[in-house]
């Protein structure tokens, strides 16, 4: 078969979201004041946000494995079916350099697979698509990927720090997408990702590498040292570029889909800032029922685009025919989108 005549379809999604929540209320408080409930919900658009309770069950990469299993359950597709395991989860995990993707191996059973940890901070979901879909008309051997990971980096946050406001909004939870080889149906078409290295390390965990080891002196520091290096740098940057590299993402994978901005029906977006959240769907033409915004879910990072389409097509957002975009960005800095049509091709 001619490569261009394979594609490549989502089976279904699955979901993993920790009982514990952190409210809005509960978000000022923890900023002393600084930030009042009602800003907390209006600017920063948080109701509340999903956070982990006990530090083993709700771990980064058993909360994958159980989004990974929800996933199975979803869609009754057999783990010894999976060929492949793409992890999304992040890196801060239950234990430091384990591999991720085969603990979710082994934990749904997916004896038949190989599996890698990929990541892109808060692009790691759509780059791991492209990963995926690239993969599958690429090697014979590969029918069904599934893609799976967890998250819980807000525990790293200090709402004291003034300068970590856009990061209030991190939360906890799991989700998992299967792809598959000639699904037809439900078809992952073009995707655009950009990067930008002059901001790798403007912000990060700040304590605990090689840099800056953990000691006895800064240990209670060091757990919540996730932080912006250079806050004005970062910032004045993001402001002149990152708007732009949004718009080109969608488009150019729009152009690679042939399509355009006017065919679009849905907006699996992260969560950002309301104003933010809005200002894009006006962009893009779209009223607000065509995105779902995450103010009662937080920013699970990774996790949002797969979490958004998940709702929407419980809530019937997505149908037969709708054409979706999923739009990420992530710190180091990236941007992406990919483009879904959903139903038969």
């Amino acid at each position: 078969m001619n490569k261009t005549d394979i594609n490549v379809g989502i089976v279904g999604t699955g979901i993993y979201l920790p009982e514990n929540l952190m409210t809005a209320k509960e978000i000022s408080d923890a900023t002393k004041g600084v930030w009042a409930e009602s800003a907390v919900r209006e600017k920063l658009g948080i109701n509340q946000k999903h956070i982990p309770g006990d530090s083993v069950s709700d771990g980064t990469q058993e909360m994958g494995a159980l989004a990974a299993l929800d996933c199975l359950k979803n869609t009754g597709v057999d783990a010894k079916e999976i060929d492949v395991i793409l992890c999304i989860g992040e890196e801060y995990k239950e234990y430091p350099l384990t591999t991720s993707a085969l603990y979710i191996q082994d934990r749904i059973g997916a004896d038949n697979a190989w599996g890698i940890d990929v990541q892109n901070r808060c692009c790691t979901c759509v780059t791991a698509m492209k990963m995926a879909k690239d993969m599958l008309i690429a090697d014979p051997e590969i029918d069904t990927i599934l893609i799976a990971g967890g998250y819980r980096n807000g525990d790293f946050v200090d709402f004291t720090d003034r300068n970590m406001s856009m990061m209030f909004n991190l939360a906890a939870g799991g989700a998992a997408i299967i792809l598959k080889r000639n699904y037809g149906k439900n078809l992952l078409l073009g995707s655009h990702i950009i990067s930008d290295g002059s901001l790798a390390r403007t912000a990060g965990v700040e304590i605990g590498g090689t840099a800056k080891p953990i000691t006895c002196d800064n240990l209670e520091e060091a757990k919540k040292s996730l932080r912006l290096f250079e806050p004005e740098i970062m910032k004045a940057r993001l402001n002149e570029v990152s708007a732009p590299n949004w718009v080109t993402c969608i488009e150019k994978s729009l152009e690679k889909s042939g399509m355009q901005v006017s065919d679009l029906d849905y907006l699996a977006i992260l969560h950002i800032k309301r104003s933010g959240h809005l200002g894009m769907l006006k962009d893009l033409g779209l009223r607000e029922d065509q995105s779902i915004y995450l103010e009662d879910y937080g920013h699970i990072g990774q996790i949002d685009q797969i979490l958004s389409l998940h709702l929407a097509l419980e809530a019937g957002k997505v149908k037969d025919g709708s054409v979706i975009c999923m739009l990420a960005a992530g710190i180091g800095y990236v941007w992406a989108a990919n483009i879904i049509k959903w139903g038969p091709a």
